[in-house]
């Protein structure tokens, strides 16, 4: 019988090694690689160095993001009462539409020209 007890995996994290226990290897790894980055991107942009205070700042920055992401996947996924009207069905809709512009812009590197050419036919149409 498999056991499923979580294995150790070791990740490094703004320049310190960490000894992190898991049931998914690259998960877990996945994790470090964002808490690593968000620290750098802090770091990279603010004046301290103390490591302390960049994790600090980076964790306020996930928490932000999760917040965010929290209140559109609840604005998008609430439940509708039966009083509702046809308004707020279209303000969902909107909602959901606009998260998935967004979604696919990222998706979608732009070419330079294409661009370009899009401004020129903006400017001349």
């Amino acid at each position: 019988m498999p056991r499923n007890d979580p294995q150790a995996v070791a990740v490094e994290i703004y320049d310190q090694t960490y000894r992190l226990r898991g049931h998914n290897r690259a998960y877990v790894e996945k994790l470090a690689a964002i808490v690593d980055a968000k620290m750098r991107s802090v770091a990279a942009h603010g004046r301290t160095v103390d490591s302390l205070r960049v994790a600090v700042l980076a964790a306020l920055n996930l928490a932000d993001e999760l917040a965010r992401l929290t209140e559109r996947y609840e604005a998008v996924t609430a439940p509708q009462t039966a009083g509702d009207n046809t308004a707020a069905l279209r303000n969902r809709a909107h909602s959901l539409s606009v998260l998935l512009d967004e979604i696919l812009e990222e998706d979608e590197p732009r070419d330079e020209d294409e661009s370009k050419d899009e401004d020129h036919q903006q400017q001349t149409g």
